[in-house]
């Protein structure tokens, strides 16, 4: 359990707690959780804008000649597909296959990309990096000096537009800018984000935020904006079926196993890829599935997933009640044979085998 002193804090805090947020312990950081209930921030990203303050994540920068060959190696994706301004979507794999973490990768140029780390696993990303940095690339940890904000929803770009010159509909999916933004120079603008709902990223300096989130608000006003809590977020990402570190994915599962394939390209070398090859030729014995409930009960991580006669073959890694969809949804493991779509599943809920089936993800399409 994390104790209030061990807590760490992002820059805007003071503004959170005057905005009545719910903080909570969540990676190590006291992070605002919920401000008005979830269900309704929820709704307000999947129909409007809303405002993350996601500056818990950590950042790390690689630079230099030997840049490139080090997020290669320790990365499962191909950096070579990269050009300046692009980002991609990739994992940190152990010795075993397994995954330390998931990640973004952006190339600023050639011979400098910043990596963008889950909060809870910053200190042993930056060990794994420093470990494996053999050739003595120039790297750097920004994680305490850097905040990020998570603009998202159909009405992102409107409320955005009016604090750049940059044009924000020029910049595709998994592409970023750096330019001037609500009268600051040197802006990470980010066509990403973990919600399925459209929208921006920006990363910048702790003591330009405060006034860059004041801005974004007083832009947004029109459209409704409303700060959205790490509550939202998560259900937010699952109807999506996007994995989350210390869920889907953790040190002891492989990314074949996650659904992670496409990101892990196996043609070229990398920590362990040659125990993924074996992996993938063998066959996995285990698969990452959703489901939506057929009776009724929320499922939630660590709920027992089985045969409804008390055999247990599996586990549910995230569940909730979707906001969007009105129906209970989950995801977790189970056996190959368990894992086609229409397949019958339990969950145990309050001792109580539970129909459910399993589903093609995403479980939320969105409409436009």
């Amino acid at each position: 359990m994390e104790t209030t002193e061990a807590l760490k804090h992002v820059t805007l805090e003071h503004i959170h707690q005057q905005l009545g947020a719910k903080i909570v312990p969540f990676a190590g950081y006291a992070m605002p959780v919920t401000y008005e209930g979830l269900n309704q921030e929820h709704l307000t990203v999947r129909t409007a804008v809303g405002v993350f303050d996601v500056s818990h994540m950590g950042e790390f920068f690689i630079k230099g000649p030997q840049a490139f060959e080090l997020v290669q190696r320790l990365t499962t994706n191909d950096v070579s597909l990269l050009n300046p301004g692009r980002v991609q979507y990739s994992a940190f794999t152990n010795m075993n296959g397994g995954i330390i973490d998931d990640l973004l990768v952006y190339c600023i140029h050639q011979e400098e990309y910043m990596l963008v780390v889950n909060a809870s696993n910053i200190e042993k990303d930056w060990n794994w990096v420093v470990e494996n940095n053999v050739h003595q690339a120039k790297i750097e940890n920004h994680s305490d000096h850097l905040s990020l904000l998570a603009i998202q929803g159909p009405k992102a770009i409107l409320a955005l537009q009016k604090l750049t010159p940059i044009n924000l509909s020029e910049i595709p999916y998994y592409h970023f800018k750096i330019g001037e933004f609500a009268g600051f120079q040197n802006i990470i603008l980010s066509n990403t984000g973990y919600t399925g709902a459209g929208g921006f990223e920006i990363y910048a300096p702790n003591k330009q935020i405060e006034q860059i989130w004041h801005a974004i608000f007083n832009a947004g006003a029109e459209f409704g904006i409303k700060p959205i809590g790490l509550g939202a977020r998560d259900t937010l990402r699952l109807e999506m079926g996007f994995c989350l570190y210390g869920h889907e994915i953790n040190d002891t599962t492989t990314p074949l196993e996650a659904g992670l394939g496409w990101i892990t390209k196996l043609a070229k070398p990398f920590n362990a890829s040659d125990i993924l090859v074996k992996q993938k030729q063998i066959g996995v014995t285990k698969k990452l599935v959703g489901f939506e409930m057929i009776d009724r009960g929320i499922p939630r991580q660590g709920y027992a997933i089985g045969d409804g006669q008390g055999n247990v073959y599996g586990e549910v890694t995230s569940g909730t009640q979707s906001p969007s969809l009105g129906k209970a949804i989950g995801m977790g493991y189970v056996p190959i044979a368990y894992a086609k779509e229409g397949s019958e599943i339990f969950i145990t809920i309050r001792d109580k085998f539970l129909k459910a089936k399993v589903v093609k993800i995403p479980f939320y399409t969105n409409p436009s």
